[in-house]
């Protein structure tokens, strides 16, 4: 994924900004830790401002789009990374663990750098309930079967480990797949979509995101999901793993 994120990130750190309420989750589960490794960095997201942060990301120009002041960044890969047993008090990942070519080697070095707590935000491929995989693209399902891990892959490798819900905000600020799941037109933005690494692995999307269109124009979603419009959050599969 490290080419695929030198394309896909074009005006990365403009649309997936941390939200608040997704960060205070991550850094409470971070507890006292000082020195903390961020591994797949990308641009920053959700490194705790108060912490020393060191960041390790593989892609050239996510590294490049870091704000002036964000924390050191390292270009290397999660499943090698190049620092000493226990050289941290704690390592995070935020939606990250899908694009590595070897999972189960990259939270073994999540665990063998952090001598406290290991923080993992990710996505339980066994969920089922979106509407934009369940209407009009089941690839997102099919995808993230392929790619993300299943939870107990997390307790194979790190230990006990404490996996909660991550409810998303219907005003998400972070522009990851779900997070537009009450702004179904944001999904005809091809902008947005581009910062959404799974539809860059599908491809071509024409036909469902006209149908998409088509649906919105007519009531036909608002028929089928317009008691989403008031629910203020919605468990949509993002999990907090915590080892």
């Amino acid at each position: 994924m490290t080419a695929a994120y030198d394309t896909i990130g074009i005006d990365y750190a403009r649309l997936r900004q941390s939200d608040p309420r997704i960060a205070a989750r991550i850094a409470a589960a971070l507890g006292s830790a000082r020195t903390v490794l961020n591994v797949g960095a990308g641009t920053g997201s959700y490194e705790p401002a108060d912490r020393a942060v060191t960041a390790l990301e593989p892609s050239a120009e996510m590294i490049a789009q870091r704000p002036v002041g964000a924390a050191p960044c390292v270009r290397g890969s999660a499943e090698a990374l190049p620092f000493a047993d226990g050289a941290f008090d704690a390592a995070m990942a935020v939606l990250t663990v899908h694009h590595w070519s070897h999972q189960t080697a990259g939270l073994a070095e999540l665990r063998r750098v952090s001598r406290g707590p290991v923080v993992i935000l990710t996505y339980d491929p066994a969920f089922r309930g979106f509407w934009l995989a369940d209407d009009y693209l089941p690839a997102l399902t099919t995808l993230d079967e392929a790619k993300m891990p299943p939870l107990s892959l997390y307790s194979d490798v790190l230990g006990p480990v404490d996996i909660s819900p991550v409810p998303i905000p219907h005003d998400c600020i972070d522009g990851f797949l779900c997070a537009y799941w009450r702004r179904p037109a944001a999904y005809l933005d091809p902008r947005l979509r581009a910062a959404m690494s799974s539809f860059h692995m599908i491809g071509d999307v024409t036909e469902p995101i006209t149908r998409l269109e088509r649906d919105l124009a007519s009531g036909a979603w608002a028929t089928r999901h317009g008691a989403l419009l008031a629910l203020g959050e919605l468990d949509l599969g993002y999990r907090l793993v915590v080892a």
